[in-house]
């Protein structure tokens, strides 16, 4: 039996949002959300965090969370301090241990159980999930990150800028004459391989881009990429949650 630990990193700083993972949605912080639905998949979920807002809010609604360091670079680092923790304070130990977002309250159960799926096969070192664009603009948003992947399901490269280019295509025609796939920024890692990346250094890739999967692939390690139908609402902005609370009103 595979033993996964489910981890929620979750910070009150934000350039854009301060606060976030405490914004409500349907009268519930939107930390509690994302909980409540990683629940659905295992027992073993704890909100990693670094304020004690967030961890009291986290324990008042009966939920588990770690105090972790405010000095980690990225989520992943997070995950590395609270899965320690957490296996020094039950001492459990685990198989797998899965990255969703502290503010993505609506993924879906499917998708966390795809990503542990990827570790029935020895091989997979890391797993993420991603999603075909719809929209042709969305190819050139930056702020949606594009993966290409090789023929066995494993991730090429991941960027922001539109890929694969479409050489001698008008712009607006690339989405009739390519699969372009948004990376939905959920992981999944085995556990000694996340104590390995979060050692390696920042890689060039990674600081041009500023995506941290590309210091992983720089380095070697492989990441299985799976796809899902589900669009994510991620909370990155008032605005966002103002979405997102129209969106909930609708299920």
């Amino acid at each position: 039996m595979m033993r996964v630990l489910i981890l929620i990193p979750a910070r009150y700083a934000s350039t854009r949002f301060p606060g976030k993972p405490l914004a409500l949605i349907g009268g519930k912080p939107v930390i509690r959300r994302v909980v409540e639905q990683a629940a659905r998949v295992g027992k073993d979920v704890y909100v990693a965090t670094d304020d004690s807002r967030i961890f009291e809010c986290v324990q008042g609604f009966g939920g588990c969370a770690i105090m972790t360091s405010p000095e980690h670079r990225s989520g992943t680092d997070r995950c590395y301090e609270a899965y320690c923790r957490v296996v020094e304070q039950t001492g459990k130990d685990y198989d797998v241990v899965v990255n969703i977002q502290g503010d993505e309250p609506f993924i879906q159960p499917q998708q966390v159980e795809s990503l542990i799926a990827c570790f029935d096969s020895p091989q997979v070192q890391i797993a993420t999930l991603a999603k075909q664009f719809e929209n042709n603009g969305d190819i050139f948003d930056p702020n949606k990150v594009k993966v290409v992947c090789s023929a066995q399901g494993t991730a090429l490269y991941f960027s922001r800028s539109a890929i694969p280019f479409c050489r001698g295509v008008e712009q607006e025609e690339w989405i009739s004459r390519a699969p372009f796939y948004k990376h939905v920024g959920m992981y999944a890692y085995r556990s000694e391989v996340l104590r390995e990346i979060t050692a390696l250094p920042p890689g060039m890739l990674e600081q041009c881009e500023s995506l941290e999967q590309l210091r992983w692939l720089e380095q070697g390690y492989t990441i299985a990429v799976r796809l899902t139908d589900h669009e994510s609402i991620g909370i990155d902005t008032p605005e966002d949650l103002q979405r997102a609370n129209e969106a909930f009103k609708e299920r």
